[in-house]
Parts: C-alpha cells; structure tokens; sequence
C-alpha cells in the first residue's frame, strides 16, 4: 500500500505579516516624499508663470508708451483681450486668466491680502503672488 505525502504549499502568517511590515515601513518613507513633491510642483509653477506675467507686462508697457496695464482697475481683460493703441490692435497677452496654485486664486490686488493671488503695483507694473489663502507674500 502507497502512502501520500500531502505537500503544504503557501505562505505562514508570519511571513506574510513581515512582508505586510516592511511595506508599512516603506510606505511610511515614500508617502512624504511625494507630498512635498507636489507642494514644490505649485512653487515651480508660480515662478514660471510670474515670468510669463511680467514678460507680458513689460511688452504691453513697450507697445502702450510705457504705460503697464491697469490690472486692479480693469481686470485680466487688457491682457486676455485685445487692446489698441495709436491706432493699432494689440494683444491678446495671454490666452487665459493666470490661477496662483499657491493661494487657488486669480485675484489681482495693491496688496497682500486674504484670497488674492496676485500682488500688482498699477504705477510700475511689477507683480508678484501670494503663497497661500491668507494672503502671506510669496518670495522667489
């Protein structure tokens, strides 16, 4: 008469609580990387689009005899739209409203405030941006 082994297969509870461990420990490692990888993907962004803004201030200044667009006064609509002058048509400057990531607002004001995105001086036409919702100024 034969007898059967019947052969075990599979993984212990043990094992797979340390297999469960070490991905815990991982995870607890990787996760916080990446949360600060998106909070540095908003700064980037902000720099980058507070180029695109004073590059296109300072070309509607060089063909508006040196005079920066009135942005708290008129809105984003002299640069989203077409201006003229000396009897030529001018613009669009940008093709939408600039968003701050930072403070999840395209409000344009004189000052740091709460949710307002952007800071712009009308007088000289410099521009910057708030770092968040209460109004903290950025700094590049």
């Amino acid at each position: 008469m034969k007898s059967y082994r019947s052969i075990q297969r599979g993984f212990t509870l043990v094992e797979i609580l340390i297999v469960v461990i070490i991905l815990g420990i991982l995870a607890a490692i990787v996760i916080p990387q990446f949360s600060n990888a998106s909070s540095d993907a908003r700064r980037s962004s902000v720099v980058s689009q507070l180029q695109t803004l004073r590059s296109q201030i300072e070309l509607f200044k060089l063909q508006h005899g040196d005079v920066p667009p009135q942005l708290i006064t008129t809105g984003w609509s002299v640069l989203t739209g077409t201006t003229t002058y000396g009897g030529t048509t001018f613009g669009p400057y940008m093709q939408t409203t600039p968003v701050n990531p930072l403070a999840h607002s395209s409000t344009v004001a004189a000052a740091a405030a709460a949710n307002v995105g952007w800071v712009y001086n009308e007088t000289t036409g410099a521009i910057s941006a708030t770092a968040d919702a209460a109004g903290t100024a950025f700094v590049e």
